[in-house]
């Protein structure tokens, strides 16, 4: 049993997106840190799927075989609204994501993760197409989409009946943040005005162990003093600010044999080089107690809360993160 390291491109999708690194020069860094596996978004960085072109398909192949990384993760999505006028039929639902375990099968992929809130009809209906092409579905256990959400707890009630290897969980980082990420707040202060006195009555909440859904009663109205801070432009933060949960590890005991992979959320490295809002230590600790045997994903997210004339700097927060993430394990495993 072992705790692998990877890296969701995800995390360098700007050095992508402007062209500062091609997908070949992504995996070289990888590679040059000695990461384990990675994750992608292949409708990010894949054009055309989950149905590329076969030039796209050799080209991956090309550099696939270049890649000491594995393939460990394909991050999909299921857009129930495509239409204006209706959402997708259930059938519709089912046979997007049919084509999506057939592409993962072909990049290498035998995960893919679903995003937060697809509902839990699809499990049956794919469990036949996961078995064949051994590719398993997993629902994204995501901030603001947590435990607590009558889709999540629904999709968890079907998986444990269903009771099938080919099903399981994904669980992101962000449901155990111990302050709110400095990053997000400066950005929001700095560069959008928020109110500091709502900043700070969000900060106050995680100062006494608890989080920012506690800003809102139980029909997510907010809290009466909270609105009364509050100005209209503050919106944007408050309903932001709530999504950083910071919720016990506890949580996972009852579906810890459920889980396939977790994405290990990044904001900010600090010069102590820890992460400034979660206690990595804390969480790759308890995953080595409980004999966790999988991947954890860098997912940086920090870059989109740079503030104007700052270097972007994905390489160097995702470098960072995973030394840390490294030198824990190896200490919690005897320097495997």
């Amino acid at each position: 049993m072992s705790i692998k390291t990877a890296v969701s491109l995800y995390s360098l999708q700007d050095e992508y997106m402007n062209k500062r690194m091609t997908l070949k020069e992504i995996f070289e860094f990888l590679d040059e840190m000695n990461v384990e596996g990675f994750e992608i978004l292949p409708d990010q960085m894949l054009h055309n799927t989950p149905h590329p072109t076969l030039e796209t398909l050799q080209d991956w192949d090309n550099i696939m075989a270049d890649t000491k990384a594995k393939p460990v993760c394909a991050d999909v999505f299921l857009n129930t609204n495509l239409y204006n006028n209706r959402e997708l039929t259930q059938r519709e639902c089912v046979d997007l994501l049919i084509d999506e375990i057939k592409l993962a099968h072909r990049l290498g992929f035998k995960l893919i993760r679903l995003v937060s809130m697809v509902p839990s009809f699809v499990i049956e209906p794919l469990l036949p197409y996961a078995e064949k092409y051994d590719v398993t579905i997993a629902l994204e256990i995501h901030a603001g989409m947590s435990f607590t959400e009558p889709e999540t707890k629904a999709f968890i009630e079907e998986m444990k009946r269903v009771n099938s290897p080919y099903c399981g969980l994904v669980i992101d980082t962000g449901i155990f943040c111990d302050r709110i990420p400095r990053v997000f707040n400066e950005f929001n202060k700095q560069v959008l005005g928020v109110t500091p006195e709502v900043i700070d009555y969000f900060n106050a909440f995680f100062d006494k162990g608890l989080d920012g859904t506690h800003a809102f009663d139980e029909k997510h109205q907010m809290q009466p003093e909270l609105a009364a801070m509050s100005k209209p432009s503050d919106m944007p933060y408050i309903m932001l600010a709530d999504g950083y949960e910071n919720t016990p590890l506890s949580v996972l005991d009852d579906v810890m044999p459920f889980i396939k992979h977790f994405h290990f959320k990044l904001w900010e490295m600090t010069d102590t080089g820890e992460e400034y809002s979660i206690d990595y230590r804390k969480i790759l600790t308890y995953l080595h107690e409980k004999n966790y045997d999988g991947y954890v994903a860098t997912e940086y997210e920090g870059n989109r809360w740079i503030l104007p004339g700052h270097p972007m700097e994905e390489k160097e927060q995702v470098a960072a993160h995973h030394k840390m993430m490294r030198t824990v394990i190896d200490e919690l495993e005897g320097g495997k």
